[in-house]
């Protein structure tokens, strides 16, 4: 109709100012009228390119040196293993966690971030020969908008150690990139974003005995689905401190995302059985988190790449993200892009020339806190964003070869509005999109049957939600 009425309104314009017209001023008038009404039903699209002010802040602050400082110190332990030392203060794992949380309420002060540990009881297990105690330390940084503060976003790494024998808990076992890489990482977004405002809710975990058998992150993440908590996504940082693989060869400028499709579970959900009879395996609540990140990631971490790899970890090997996608939460894993097993759950040793032992001297801190960086821009961008929509569906009662999207509105006071992305059955992320205003619906001239859609909201700054993929309504 807009294309019309302007098409008209040039075409009758002309007419005015060629000798002879004939056309009214009433005419042109309401022309105009119609023109402006038309245009003022669809607002512009805030600027959804442009970086925010507050994220480029934010990565401009995280520290190498202090990444580097705070990974020296976890390897001071000794080892950090879960059944290690806990009354010493200088080695073990109790002097680890509670220098963590020192630290994280010293960087903290005078801010509204919330430090505390969250402490269960393990009984024995495979990996577990006495009931022991294992204590994740958690930092929250409150979000300060009524409708989105229950958000959450969680980052994670994991501060626990082992050696070769993963029942060792008296050997030296530094951990240095495995994975106090990880936890230097999550500890630095904490104290550098605790000192600004986010919509949604953040937390900061240092979580342990993930060598264990993902202890403290299942402890944590069944405690969020029991308590209906919206964990709206989560990442953790598991070996990010290399950027040299086994071969020599190094690359610092890339990091391996982990995404899962759909849950490889016994028996479907309806939502998942939908989703599968529409061909979105590869549009999961993971993969959709894993397409956003890779997108403000690369925008903000200039030379950066995030290479999505559409599992849900390396083959038939896990990390503590794989508790929270149990509890059917989005959930991430970020991994440096070459793992070196030598210096990986290895005994400190030399044989035949050959070091072994996950040792400080192999970390490349420069490229940790480029991770760190991806992390950063990723969490904030959620956090300032509106949530997903909700209830998006596409329309299927009728035979078309156009497509109705409709969805249930947000709540947020700063909502823009909506745009529709969509893309090639082939392709893997989001290649076209239309802005169409703060509407709950919307039909574009494409085939449902030809591209995969997405829908995404957007605040008045231009901060844009993962999209959201349509099941069929009938």
């Amino acid at each position: 109709m807009c294309k019309l009425i302007c098409y008209s309104l040039h075409i009758n314009t002309r007419k005015v100012i060629m000798p002879h017209a004939r056309v009214s001023t009433a005419l042109l008038a309401a022309l105009l009228a119609a023109s402006a009404t038309a245009s003022a039903a669809t607002p512009a699209q805030p600027n959804i390119t442009a970086q925010q002010a507050q994220i480029n802040k934010i990565l401009g602050e995280i520290s190498q040196k202090r990444i580097e400082s705070h990974i020296r110190k976890l390897v001071s332990f000794g080892t950090r293993h879960t059944m290690s030392e806990t009354e010493s203060e200088t080695r073990g794992i109790g002097a680890a966690r509670r220098w963590i949380k020192a630290e994280l309420e010293r960087c903290g002060a005078g801010t509204p971030l919330q430090v505390a540990f969250d402490s269960h009881m393990a009984p024995v297990s495979a990996r577990i020969s006495r009931p022991t105690e294992i204590v994740n330390v958690v930092a929250t940084l409150p979000g300060t908008q009524a409708a989105s503060k229950d958000r959450m976003y969680v980052v994670s790494g994991h501060y626990d150690s082992r050696a070769s024998d993963v029942m060792d808990a008296t050997s030296d076992a530094p951990g240095a990139n495995d994975d106090a890489s990880g936890t230097a990482a999550i500890m630095e977004l904490a104290c550098v974003m605790a000192k600004y405002k986010f919509d949604a809710t953040l937390v900061f975990m240092a979580v342990a005995a993930e060598e264990q058998g993902l202890i403290g992150a299942r402890h944590w993440a069944t405690q969020a689905r029991e308590k209906g908590w919206n964990v709206a996504g989560m990442f953790t940082n598991d070996i990010i401190g290399s950027s040299r693989g086994d071969d020599g060869k190094v690359d610092d400028k890339s990091v391996r995302l982990f995404a899962q499709s759909i849950p490889a579970t016994k028996e479907m959900s309806e939502a998942v059985r939908q989703l599968v009879a529409t061909g979105g395996e590869n549009d999961s609540i993971s993969r959709q988190l894993a397409r956003h990140t890779k997108e403000q990631g690369e925008r903000y971490v200039k030379g950066f790449k995030v290479s999505v790899i559409q599992r849900h970890d390396r083959y038939l090997r896990g990390g503590d993200h794989m508790p929270f996608l149990e509890q059917g939460y989005a959930a991430l894993r970020f991994t440096e892009p070459a793992e070196n097993f030598d210096h990986q759950h290895q005994d400190l040793r030399t044989e035949n020339g050959k070091v072994f032992g996950d040792t400080i001297d192999h970390v490349d801190f420069r490229y940790v806190a480029n991770v760190t960086k991806v992390n950063g821009a990723a969490m904030a961008s959620l956090a300032l964003a509106p949530s997903a929509p909700q209830e998006v569906k596409l329309r299927t009662a009728g035979l078309t070869n156009d497509s109705t999207l409709v969805w249930k509105a947000n709540a947020e006071p700063d909502l823009a509005g909506y745009r529709l992305v969509w893309r090639d059955t082939t392709s893997a992320n989001w290649e076209n999109s239309k802005w169409v205003g703060n509407v709950t619906e919307a039909t574009v001239d494409l085939s449902k049957d030809n591209v995969f859609f997405g829908v995404q909201a957007v605040d008045k700054d231009g901060n844009v939600s993962p999209a959201t993929y349509p099941l069929p309504l009938r």
